[in-house]
């Protein structure tokens, strides 16, 4: 699928680059909260069973990537949004978001939720979800209260 020059595809987890590249979200998100509080998933954890996980590339440079995993029957949640540092704020966080709903929606899913920081660095994400559709809710699945988490859903 290609939208405004981003070729959104299925990751290929034999790409070298895709590991850094998710590696590298992991690395920005350790100084934003205690370990405990950090539920970024690692590579092993991106290719476990009912998880799915899109690439956005620009002129074959990975520029976005986002994943799926599945919570229970008909609910998933959004995880590993993230933005090369460089392509931040042209839309691309948006552009697949909306594969992520458009993939759920294929698929018969009817809720997606997410969990996500509550500090300032994460205003970004906090604007992109809530125009999305996404509502603040209560933790959900496996996830307990916490001061430095905000949890959000929305029907598909």
């Amino acid at each position: 699928m290609r939208l405004d020059g981003v070729r959104i595809e299925r990751a290929d987890f034999g790409d070298p680059w895709l590991a850094d590249f998710l590696q590298a979200h992991l690395d920005d998100m350790a100084p934003t909260a205690p370990p405990e509080s950090r539920h970024a998933l690692d590579l092993s954890g991106l290719q476990a069973p009912g998880v799915r996980v899109w690439v956005g590339t620009i002129a074959d440079e990975i520029a976005v990537t986002g994943a799926l995993a599945a919570i229970e029957s008909a609910h998933e949640e959004v995880k590993s949004m993230r933005v090369a540092p460089g392509h931040r704020g042209q839309g691309l966080a948006r552009i697949m978001l909306g594969r992520l709903v458009e993939d759920a929606r294929e698929r018969g899913i009817a809720r997606l939720s997410l969990e996500t920081g509550s500090m300032a660095y994460f205003a970004p994400a906090h604007r992109l979800y809530r125009a999305a559709g996404f509502v603040e809710c209560p933790p959900f699945g496996s996830y307990l209260l916490d001061p430095n988490s905000i949890f959000l859903t929305r029907a598909v």
